[in-house]
C-alpha cells in the first residue's frame, strides 16, 4: 500500500473509531448507505459490515475502481471526518506530501516503499434485480379504460416529486390483478426491479392484522442488498430512502389499510413508481402527492364473457338472465367468476336458475362460495367492522332504507334522534363510508351503495334494529319523502296541490329545492327511493301516507312518464285511499292513475277508471273532479278515432272548469279541442284553440303546459303550410323541453318527430333522418312502442 492509500485507510480508521461508539449516530447511518453504494460494486462489502477490520481496506479498494463509491467515500469524511488534524496535532511526514491523521504506530526504522496487497478474491454475485410482482391471471379481461386511466395519471405527474398511485376499490374488484397487469406492461421503465408487498389490510379472523411497516421495510432492503437492517421503523425508513433516491424502481404495495402505514414504505426516487391497492380510498396520502383512481366493476361484455367461461354456450342462450347475472354480481370479477364456476360444476343448471337464486334472500354476497365460504359477505364483513361506530350505524340504518340513492338531509332525517345538530353526525358517518368504498359519492351530496353492499347493510340492519328501532327510521324516511315531494310539487306543478291536505308543520325538514332544474332532478334521481316508500307504506298499512305520496309524485310521473311506476303507484295509492276512507284521495288516484293507464296504451282500463272517478265526483258534487273525468273520456275517444265523442267530451269539461272558474283547467280542454280538430283535418280552428291555450297558460305562469300548447300549434302550422312558422315554433318548444323547468324528454322527443315530419314534406331528406333517429333513440327509453313507429319512418325515407 502506497503513502496516499495508507493516508487514506488511517483517516477512515480513525473516522470510525470516532464514530463506532455511537452506531445510532447520523454519521453511522450515512455510513451504512456509503456501503450500500459500495455494495452494489462489490458485494463483499456487505459481509464485512457493521465491524469486520477489514470493512475500511475493502471500501478503499472498491472506490479505486469504482467513481459512485469513491463519491461517497468522499463526501463521508468532508461530513464526518474534517478536513485535517486538530489544532496543535502532531503529524508524521512519511514520504512527499503524504500525512497521517490519529493513532499511528512506528515498528523501528523502517525504510524504502512498503506495500500491503490483501490476497485477490472473487466478488461475490450481485444480487438478482428484484422481480416480485405476483403472476397475472390467464382471464384477465379488459379494463382498457383504466389501464388508460392510469396512464394519464402517469405521464401527467410532476417528473422532479416521486410518484404515488392509489387504486381503491370493494372488494373483488380485481385491484391487484390490474395492478399487476399495468406494471407488467410498464416493466421497461423499471430496470431496477419491481417490488411487492402485501400488507393484509382486511386480514381474516385468526390472522395477526395489517402487516407493520418495518416487516415490509426489511423485505426490501435485502432484497435490494442492504448489508444489514437497523433495527428501528425510522432508521430502516431512512435507508430504504438513500438505497431508492436514484432507481427506476416500482413498488406494489397491495391491501393497504391505512395511509399511515404507507408512508414509511415511500420511496424516494422521482423517477420510480409506487402503485397502492385498498378497499379504502387513503385519501390521507394525497398529502404526499397521490392520485386516486377508483375501481368499478368489470364492462357488462366483459362480465358477460367471464360468465361465459363456466356458463359455455347458456350465456348464449339465455342472454337476458346472464347479464342479469352479471348484474346482479355487481359485475366483480371475483363474483362473477365464482358464479361462473357454479356453473361449470353444474352443467345442466339454465342461466335463468341461476339469476332467479341469485335474486332471492343475501343474493350473491351470501350464496356464492370458495370452500365453503361466503367470500363476499366474509370481506364486506371485515370492512364493517372497522368502520368507527358512527359510520357502522348509519350503514345499519340506510340498510334498511328501500331506496337505491341517498343525500344528506335524508341520512339527517333517519337519524334525528342522534345529539348533534341536523346534517352533522351523518357527514362525518358517511365520509366514514366512502373513505371505506362502502358508499359511492353520485353527484353533489348524492350518494348510492354498490349493489352487493346494499343487501349486506340490510341483512345487518335487519338483525340489530328491533321493531321499534326500525319501525322509527322507517316512518322518518317516509317524512322526508313526503316534505321533499310536497316542495317539488309547489315548485313545478303550484295548481295541483290538493286543497285541504298539507302536510303538518313538525315534520321532518326536506332536502332544500330552490328551482324547477333542482326540484325534476331531484325527482328523476330519487324516483326508485319514493316507489320504494310507496310500497314500504303500503305495506305496512300507512294508507294516508302512500296515498299522498302518490299523489305528490304527479311532476315526476308527468315530466318523465315512467309507465310501471305510474300505474304501480296508483294502484297502491288507489287502495290505500280506500282503506283510508279519503274520497278526495281516491278521486285523484283514480284520474292521475288513469293518466298512467291511457299514457301505456291500456285505453280500455283508463276508461274504466275515469268513470270510476266521474262516478265519484258526481255523487260529492265535486264539480272540478267531474270535469277531469268527462276531460279523460274525451281524451281515450281521441285516442281511439271517434271524433265526434271526444269534442263533446271536452266542450262538457271546458263548460264544467269555466263555471267554477278553474282558468287552467279550460285552458287545459281547449288544448284537447285543437288536437281533436287537427284529427278532423280542421288546422284553422285548431290552431286557434291551441293559440289561444297557449295566451291563457302563459298568462298564468304554467310554463310547462304553455310549452306543449306551443309544440302542438308548430306542428299544426307545419301542416296547414306554414312551414317557416311552424318549424321555428317547434325549434323554440324544443329548446324549452331540454332544459330548465319545462325539460321533459317526453315531449322533446316529440318535438323532434314533428320536426323530422315537417323536414320530410320540405323534401329535406338528411334533416328528416337525423331529427327522426334522435326521436327514436330518446322513445326507446321512454317508450318502446314510439321508437318502432319511429323505426317505421326511417325505414320509408
Amino acid at each position: 500500500m502506497g503513502a496516499s492509500s495508507s493516508g487514506g485507510l488511517e483517516a477512515w480508521l480513525s473516522a470510525m473509531v470516532a464514530h463506532g461508539a455511537d452506531q445510532e449516530s447520523a454519521a453511522w447511518q450515512d455510513l451504512a448507505g456509503v456501503v450500500a453504494v459500495a455494495a452494489r460494486a462489490n458485494a463483499e462489502v456487505a459481509r464485512l459490515w457493521p465491524s469486520d477490520s477489514g470493512l475500511a481496506r475493502e471500501l478503499l479498494a472498491v472506490a479505486s475502481h469504482d467513481p459512485a463509491t469513491a463519491g461517497a467515500l468522499t463526501d463521508w469524511l468532508r461530513r464526518h471526518a474534517g478536513p485535517g488534524p486538530a489544532p496543535g496535532a502532531t503529524a508524521n511526514v512519511i514520504s512527499g506530501e503524504a500525512v497521517l491523521h490519529g493513532p499511528s504506530v512506528q515498528a523501528g526504522n523502517i525504510h524504502g516503499g512498503i506495500h500491503f496487497h490483501p490476497p485477490p478474491t472473487a466478488p461475490p454475485p450481485r444480487p438478482p434485480v428484484p422481480r416480485q410482482l405476483p403472476p397475472v391471471t390467464a382471464r384477465f379481461l379488459d379494463r382498457e379504460a383504466d389501464r388508460q386511466a392510469l396512464d394519464a395519471l402517469r405521464a401527467g405527474h410532476p417528473a422532479h416529486a416521486p410518484q404515488v398511485l392509489v387504486v381503491s376499490g370493494l372488494a373483488g374488484a380485481g385491484k391487484t390483478a390490474l395492478a399487476c397487469h399495468w406494471l407488467r406492461e410498464h416493466a421497461s421503465g423499471f430496470p431496477d426491479g419491481q417490488l411487492y408487498a402485501d400488507l393484509t389490510g382486511h386480514a381474516v379472523e385468526g390472522e395477526t392484522g395489517p402487516a407493520s411497516p418495518a416487516t415490509v421495510l426489511e423485505a426490501f432492503l435485502i432484497a435490494l442488498g442492504a448489508p444489514s437492517v437497523p433495527a428501528g421503523t425510522v432508521q430502516r425508513s431512512a435507508l430504504w430512502r438513500s438505497m431508492t433516491a436514484e432507481l427506476r424502481l416500482a413498488v406494489l404495495l397491495d391491501n393497504a389499510f391505512t395511509a399511515a402505514q404507507v408512508r414509511p414504505l415511500l420511496p424516494a426516487t422521482p423517477t420510480g413508481l409506487t402503485v397502492v391497492t385498498s378497499r379504502n380510498n387513503l385519501t390521507g396520502l394525497r398529502v404526499d402527492g397521490a392520485c386516486l383512481h377508483r375501481l368499478e366493476g368489470l364492462p357488462t361484455e366483459s362480465a358477460v364473457e367471464l360468465l361465459a367461461v363456466g356458463g359455455g354456450t347458456r350465456v348464449a342462450r339465455e342472454p337476458a338472465a346472464a347479464h342479469e347475472v352479471v348484474r346482479l354480481c355487481g359485475r366483480l370479477p371475483l363474483v362473477v367468476g365464482l358464479a361462473s364456476a357454479q356453473l361449470a360444476v353444474r352443467p345442466h343448471r339454465t342461466m335463468s336458475a341461476l339469476a332467479e337464486s341469485l335474486a332471492q334472500g343475501q343474493g350473491a354476497v351470501g350464496q356464492l362460495h370458495i370452500d365453503g365460504e361466503a367470500v363476499m359477505r366474509t370481506a364486506l364483513d371485515m370492512s364493517y367492522e372497522v368502520l368507527p361506530e358512527e359510520s357502522a350505524r348509519l350503514y345499519r340504518r340506510m340498510g334498511l332504507l328501500p331506496t337505491d340513492r341517498y343525500d344528506l338531509m335524508m341520512l339527517a332525517a333517519v337519524t334525528a334522534d342522534r345529539a348533534g345538530p341536523a346534517g352533522h353526525t351523518s357527514d362525518t358517518a358517511v365520509h366514514g363510508l366512502v373513505e371505506a368504498n362502502l358508499l359511492e359519492e353520485t353527484g353533489p351530496g348524492t350518494y348510492r351503495f354498490h349493489d352487493l353492499v346494499q343487501p349486506h347493510a340490510r341483512r345487518l340492519g335487519e338483525r340489530t334494529q328491533d321493531g321499534d328501532q326500525r319501525e322509527a327510521t322507517l316512518r322518518r324516511f317516509v317524512d322526508w319523502c313526503l316534505a321533499t315531494a310536497a316542495s317539488a310539487e309547489r315548485i313545478l306543478t303550484p295548481s295541483h296541490p290538493l286543497p285541504g291536505h298539507d302536510l303538518p308543520a313538525d315534520t321532518v325538514a326536506p332536502t332544500p329545492l330552490t328551482t324547477p332544474e333542482e326540484a325534476l332532478t331531484w325527482l328523476d334521481t330519487h324516483r326508485n327511493g319514493l316507489m320504494g316508500a310507496v310500497r314500504l307504506c303500503a305495506r305496512e298499512g300507512w294508507h294516508t301516507s302512500c296515498w299522498r305520496l302518490v299523489d305528490l309524485l304527479w311532476p315526476l310521473v308527468q315530466r318523465f312518464r315512467p309507465s310501471e311506476i305510474w300505474i304501480e303507484s296508483h294502484r297502491l295509492g288507489l287502495e290505500a285511499a280506500r282503506r283510508s276512507g279519503s274520497r278526495p284521495g281516491e278521486g285523484r288516484m283514480l284520474t292521475s292513475g288513469a293518466i298512467g293507464l291511457r299514457v301505456a296504451g291500456r285505453y280500455a282500463e283508463a276508461a274504466d277508471w275515469y268513470r270510476q272517478a266521474l262516478e265519484l265526483a258526481t255523487a260529492d258534487g265535486d264539480a272540478r273532479q267531474q270535469a277531469q273525468a268527462v276531460n279523460g273520456l274525451g281524451h281515450i275517444s281521441l285516442l281511439t278515432g271517434r271524433l265526434d265523442a271526444a269534442r263533446g267530451h271536452f266542450e262538457e269539461a271546458l263548460r264544467l272548469r269555466e263555471s267554477i272558474g278553474y282558468r287552467r283547467g279550460a285552458a287545459l280542454s281547449r288544448l284537447r279541442l285543437g288536437e281533436t280538430a287537427l284529427a278532423a283535418g280542421d288546422f284553422t280552428a285548431s290552431a286557434a284553440q291551441l293559440g289561444r291555450a297557449r295566451e291563457e297558460l302563459e298568462a298564468m305562469g304554467e310554463t310547462y303546459e304553455a310549452t306543449r300548447a306551443l309544440a302542438r300549434l308548430g306542428h299544426v302550422l307545419d301542416r296547414a303550410g306554414d312551414h317557416e312558422e311552424g318549424v321555428r315554433r317547434l325549434r323554440e318548444a324544443l329548446a324549452r323541453f331540454r332544459a330548465g323547468g319545462t325539460r321533459s324528454e317526453h315531449w322533446e322527443a316529440r318535438c323532434l318527430e314533428w320536426l323530422g315530419m315537417a323536414a320530410e314534406s320540405a323534401g329535406d331528406r338528411e334533416r328528416s333522418v337525423r331529427d327522426y333517429t334522435a326521436a327514436r333513440d330518446l322513445f326507446r327509453r321512454l317508450s318502446p312502442a314510439d321508437a318502432d313507429r319511429l323505426d317505421d319512418r326511417l325505414r320509408r325515407l
